[in-house]
């Protein structure tokens, strides 16, 4: 479908909200990325900031930003709730396995990791998993069918990004390419 399903005024004030959450989104995911280590290794600051360098709390400095600016755009944006919740939680999907799967692809094609393009893609993704949200609660004419298995994926996120910070399995996503630890342990 080439329309939008709101309202002229509501999509226009709908796309400023997610020009916003890109920019909440980029400033907080650069603060997040520093948190743990300025807050003295503070253990709740763990549960929304980078404890090591791994690509899971990378996307952790991503996703949890766009979660909260999707809480912001559901109290103020005006969009219908459920369609918003299930664009969004599509979006962040987008996001967290779009990462992952950027930086396992072109770090197997050169052998190694720029950090200069996993800092870009990491923004690129950001800005990409907006436009998937905008697209699907502008334009998708169903998407809230889709809200009860949204909010299971969500719950989904929820509960791996609290449980695998402390408890990562040992698996080359959660671990550590500086140190070779994983999570909150670097052993």
């Amino acid at each position: 479908m080439s329309g939008s399903i709101l309202n002229n005024k509501t999509r226009k004030r709908f796309f400023r909200y997610e020009m916003s959450g890109f920019f909440f989104t980029s400033a907080a995911a650069a603060i997040l990325h520093f948190l743990y280590e300025w807050s003295g290794k503070e253990l709740l600051t763990a549960l929304f900031s980078a404890v090591n360098e791994s690509v899971w709390e990378h996307l952790k400095i991503f996703s949890l930003p766009y979660v909260v600016w999707g809480f912001v755009e559901i109290f103020c944006a005006g969009v219908p709730f459920k369609r918003l919740a299930a664009s969004k939680v599509i979006g962040l999907y987008f996001m967290i396995i779009t990462i992952p799967v950027f930086f396992y692809t072109y770090t197997g094609i050169f052998g190694k990791n720029v950090a200069a393009v996993d800092i870009i893609s990491g923004f690129a993704i950001t800005a990409l998993s907006f436009v998937v949200s905008y697209r699907l609660t502008t334009a998708a004419p169903y998407i809230e069918r889709y809200f009860t298995k949204a909010m299971l994926l969500f719950a989904l996120y929820c509960t791996m990004t609290a449980f695998f910070t402390f408890a990562p399995p040992r698996i080359d996503l959660f671990k550590d390419p500086q140190t070779g630890g994983y999570g909150l342990d670097q052993s």
